[in-house]
């Protein structure tokens, strides 16, 4: 998606790659290679004048032998401070972001005293992996061996996120405020609904609170920042991504510049666009079945495609598995209460099943 928008401006996009046919493939010359391949990483840093990212889960040490940090956004110092949820949470507490209560534990014992929490992994979790719910001492056999952290259990209202865009000169724009609602399948995001549903007030403190930590990190970029608002009115950051992210995929239809067209324009010291958006959106996931494994097919296409106002993005991954993100639905409509009906008729129509 940031190719197509490079694309636009009559920018080339490199990527680099294991999969030799990873979804930007379809549009960009992509370098077959991983991620700490050293002799890759110096070929691809000839070819390219500008690097960013869209996965935290890279070499940091690797990268800085071959790419000159300077060259990279966001930088590699906001990036280290990311990829380690716990000193994520040490930083923003430092800096006066409110997050909730946190504690370094050693291991499953010193847990019990604090049921019930939530406890997650310090690197390496992603899309609710790493992240286990603990009630009780039953609980704790099921807690994550690796090193973690604990989290107070929230008492959440909503889940929210928000897209914030940071360039070079310190320019700041912002979007609105996403409602996001989760399954309990994987933990992964059912749908979202933007604007959200919440007084003025607590949506200007989302996006003061989400404008503030990306100041904090000094970050260039394009960043999700997902908060919880919990039943007391507190709101309260969860975690950064330090890339376009899924909160902001509806923005591509919905508003005046997509997050994706925002961080090509970051990259190439263009002025930001305006985040207005334009009518009231909901994205939906695009999930493998729970028994798919194999050459994905999309069941229910035609259905949803005779829809008014529907957006499909297939990402063009070979293989589907159980509950992999294959692409993503957004639906627009100026009344709330259709998204929400189409989207309900979506999920129970479109399946990615495999041959």
């Amino acid at each position: 998606m940031d190719a197509q928008e490079a694309k636009k401006l009559s920018f080339n996009i490199i990527t680099l790659d294991p999969d030799p046919n990873c979804p930007a493939s379809l549009i960009t010359k992509n370098l077959v290679a991983y991620f700490n391949d050293l002799e890759k990483l110096k070929l691809f840093n000839e070819e390219v004048d500008i690097v960013s990212y869209e996965l935290e889960h890279i070499d940091i040490n690797t990268i800085k032998q071959v790419i000159p940090e300077d060259k990279i956004y966001p930088s590699l110092n906001v990036l280290e401070i990311i990829q380690d949820k716990f000193k994520q949470k040490l930083f923003f507490q430092k800096k006066g972001i409110p997050v909730p209560f946190f504690k370094e534990v050693e291991n499953i014992d010193e847990i019990k005293q604090y049921l019930p929490v939530v406890q997650k992994a310090k690197t390496g979790g992603y899309d609710g992996k790493g992240v286990v719910i603990l009630q009780n001492e039953e609980d704790l056999k099921n807690a994550i061996n690796a090193p973690s952290y604990i989290e107070e259990l929230v008492d959440i209202e909503k889940e929210l996120a928000v897209i914030v865009v940071r360039n070079a000169y310190g320019d700041v724009k912002v979007y609105p405020v996403v409602d996001m609602v989760f399954s309990k399948d994987g933990n992964l995001l059912d749908y979202l609904i933007v604007p959200a549903s919440l007084d003025e007030s607590i949506k200007i403190e989302v996006q003061n609170i989400a404008v503030s930590a990306v100041e904090a990190l000094d970050g260039i970029g394009v960043f999700g920042v997902e908060m919880f608002l919990d039943k007391k009115g507190r709101v309260l950051l969860n975690e950064i991504a330090p890339r376009p992210h899924n909160s902001g995929h509806y923005t591509i239809e919905a508003c005046e510049t997509s997050q994706f067209e925002q961080h090509i324009r970051v990259l190439t010291n263009l002025p930001l666009g305006s985040t207005k958006q334009v009518i009231p959106a909901l994205t939906l996931n695009i999930l493998g079945d729970k028994n798919a494994y194999g050459k994905p097919i999309y069941k229910g296409l035609k259905e949803i495609m005779e829809l008014d106002g529907v957006y499909i993005h297939i990402y063009g991954k070979k293989i589907v598995k159980p509950l992999r993100k294959m692409g993503h639905i957004t639906i627009i409509d100026f009344n709330k209460e259709k998204l929400i009906e189409k989207a309900k008729y979506i999920k129970n129509t479109l399946k990615v099943v495999s041959n």
